[in-house]
């Protein structure tokens, strides 16, 4: 057997606080933010 290399791409995290799940991702888990984007009442953050 040989072992299987598994990468996450891209995945979506419901949220009603962005900037709460900005800080848990970004200094809590050490995420890199690449995108803030507010458009419309919405909120990508990538």
């Amino acid at each position: 057997m040989t072992a299987m290399d598994i990468t996450i791409h891209q995945t979506y995290l419901p949220h009603n606080d962005p900037d709460a799940s900005l800080a848990f991702y970004r200094d809590t888990l050490g995420f890199e933010v690449r995108n803030d984007v507010e458009y419309g009442g919405m909120h990508w953050i990538t």
